[in-house]
Parts: C-alpha cells; structure tokens; sequence
C-alpha cells in the first residue's frame, strides 16, 4: 500500500533516512532531525512530499478501516520546473525500501505512485539521481523505461562553501 506520509510516520521517516545513509555509505551526513522533518513535510504549504510503502498483511486489512502496516520505504520528493518544457516536474529526493522487503513490488508502486502525481498534474517529468555503484537500483530504473542522462553531472555548493559564496560582495 502507498500512501501520503502522516505526521504519525515521521520517525519511521527519519529511521529510513538512516539506513539509506547507511546503505550509502555515509551515516554520518544524515543529520536531519524528526522535528526538522516534521516541520519541512507538514508545513501550511509544504515544499517537500513524502509517500509511505507499508507492508499490509490480511489481518491489517480486516482488523480495521484505517489500514495500516510496517513501514517498509518511502518516496521524498519535491516539484521542479523545467525551463525547456516549460511545466513543472517532480525531483525523487529519495526512494528507499528495507531491504528484507525489497522485490515485494514496493519500489515500483512508489514510482507508479509518483509517475500518477505527475500525469494527473500535467508535470513533464519524473528525475532522480543514482549513485554510479547502485548497479541494482539502475537496472531497476532501467526496467521502468528510466534511462540515465549521461552528458549531465550533479554540482553541489555545500559546507562552508555555501556562505563563504552567500556573503561574498560584489567587487564590480
């Protein structure tokens, strides 16, 4: 089951944030805290969405109308806009399932998910980045009819760069 992120889930969230840090090899650069989470995806006017993947047993489903399960995965993300088409898009922050519940169908009822969002919208595309060693996570993306766009590499101005810049004055 997907489903919109509840503020109930917001430490799950935070718990999948981890171990996606730690599947990417750098745990220490998740320092997103829950109320920063909880301030950011339940804000009057969001600027960042998050999905929720549950694992629903039959039990879930009979026991009562609310339907809810374990948390299994999540989907982060935001709207974009591209100046070439001229309409927004959506940009896939992050997209991760625990891996004891991979290749259940979650990734992908994430993305089709996402995919809706965007065509219901009239969003001209759906983006993300993957690291160069997740080969399983690109022949994934692959099978969904994604395709990597090579000629383009991810910049970033972060750390003590990013003020250093922002404080810069003019020397016209």
């Amino acid at each position: 089951m997907i489903r919109p992120a509840r503020r109930e889930d917001v430490p799950h969230i935070r718990d999948l944030i981890l171990e996606l840090a730690t599947y990417e090899r750098e745990p220490e650069a998740a320092t997103a805290t829950v109320e920063q989470l909880e301030d950011a995806l339940f804000a009057p006017e969001p600027a960042v969405h998050c999905l929720i993947a549950e694992d629903l047993t039959a039990e879930d489903l009979t026991a009562d109308a609310s339907r809810t399960g374990q948390v299994v995965g999540f989907a982060i993300w935001f709207r974009t806009f591209s100046t070439w088409l001229g309409r927004h898009g959506i940009y896939l922050e992050d997209l991760f399932v625990r891996p004891d519940a991979r290749r259940a169908g979650h990734g992908r009822a994430l993305l089709r998910e996402l995919a809706r969002i965007a065509t219901e919208r009239g969003y001209g595309r759906v983006e993300w980045a993957v690291l160069d060693w997740n080969v399983d996570a690109q022949e994934f993306y692959t099978s969904l009819g994604a395709r990597p766009m090579n000629e383009w590499t991810t910049w970033r101005l972060t750390g003590e760069a990013l003020p250093a810049l922002g404080c810069e004055t003019d020397r016209g």
